[in-house]
């Protein structure tokens, strides 16, 4: 019977290097110790086959290195690439991002967001489906929140990243307008028990002061679903009963089902109807036509929600805590003039 390898000790490392066990932790945690010392010591560490005990560790530090990264839905597939990049950036820190899916529900993102808190992350980053839900000033008393896209206005959060919804649908809709477009159905994520989202609010100031009617209706990002509400839409089947000439999705997921509707009825998008998105996936690139959407900087709202969540795990003061991400409009030929309109 060959009897498992013992599992090498801190006290092993401190006796190759001559150390004590106080000296050898602070060096390979990488502080309080040259960096002559820091090189010495993982070299003897690595010798011996040391690892750190992740359980040990958390007990002393008070630190799991996991941060709950909470997504409001990954069927949009935006909000994949988003979750993956910060993934990426917290990985480059020696953090890890423990990613769960919210799937458009505000009652399980908020229980979600619970059991994260309950399991010790030292941070949690979220894209809220109900951002005004009271549960979230508990939940920021227990553990730093970074939020993304729109501000938990009842919770005292370490950072924020949000997006501009109201510079973002004014450019969408000014654009539209100034294409002759008068009727445009806006299809959104909302549910019926979220109604007050920022961004559908907007839709109907921006809709008013441009003299146009812009229906809102609601739309999950699954494809066969988002394609299911667009048949209605493009078959006359909207609020009103009229075919809009032209629709607004919040989230590229849902315009690809736009694309999969029109299709079917043989319309074709960019002649026959304008199609906008939100978010800028690369699939929309590669559509034909390529979709018009905006740009948020995806990138740079990872770099900025890591950084923020990082920071308040270190107990860091940050000189900007709350950043507000500018979308820039990137016109394809997925939406064009109304014929007969100057």
């Amino acid at each position: 019977m060959v009897r498992p390898r013992k599992r090498p000790t801190l006290r092993e490392v401190a006796e190759a290097t001559g150390l004590s066990t106080a000296a050898v932790s602070y060096a390979l945690r990488g502080t309080h110790v040259s960096k002559e010392t820091e090189e010495r010591v993982r070299k003897a560490a690595a010798e011996l086959g040391y690892e750190a005990d992740p359980i040990a560790r958390a007990l002393a530090s008070g630190r799991t290195s996991m941060v709950g990264v909470l997504a409001g839905d990954l069927q949009d597939l935006w909000q994949q690439q988003l979750m993956a990049a910060i993934g990426r950036e917290l990985l480059a820190g020696d953090r890890y991002a423990l990613i769960l899916d919210a799937g458009g529900d505000p009652q399980r993102e908020l229980a979600l967001a619970k059991q994260l808190r309950d399991q010790r992350v030292d941070g949690l980053l979220v894209s809220p489906v109900d951002p005004s839900a009271a549960g979230w000033a508990q939940i920021a008393e227990a553990v730093p929140v970074v939020s993304i896209g729109d501000s938990l206005r009842r919770a005292r959060t370490a950072g924020e990243v949000l997006f501009d919804n109201r510079a973002g649908i004014d450019a969408v809709l000014e654009y539209l307008a100034g294409l002759g477009h008068r009727r445009v159905t806006v299809l959104t994520p909302t549910g019926p028990s979220t109604p007050d989202r920022p961004a559908d609010v907007y839709v109907r100031e921006a809709a008013g002061r441009l003299g146009i009617t812009a229906e809102v209706l609601p739309c999950a990002q699954e494809l066969g679903e988002a394609t299911a509400v667009a048949r209605r839409v493009l078959g006359g089947g909207g609020p009103g009963g009229a075919t809009p000439t032209a629709v607004f999705c919040f989230s590229d997921s849902i315009a690809y089902g736009v694309y999969a509707a029109a299709a079917e009825a043989s319309l074709t998008v960019g002649r026959d109807v304008s199609v906008v998105g939100f978010d800028d996936h690369p699939v929309s690139r590669v559509l034909t036509p390529p979709l018009t959407t905006l740009d948020w900087g995806l990138v740079g709202i990872a770099e900025e929600a890591a950084r923020l969540a990082v920071a308040a795990v270190e107990g860091r003061r940050v000189r900007r805590k709350r950043m507000l991400c500018a979308p820039r409009l990137s016109e394809r030929g997925s939406a064009v003039r109304v014929c007969g309109r100057p």
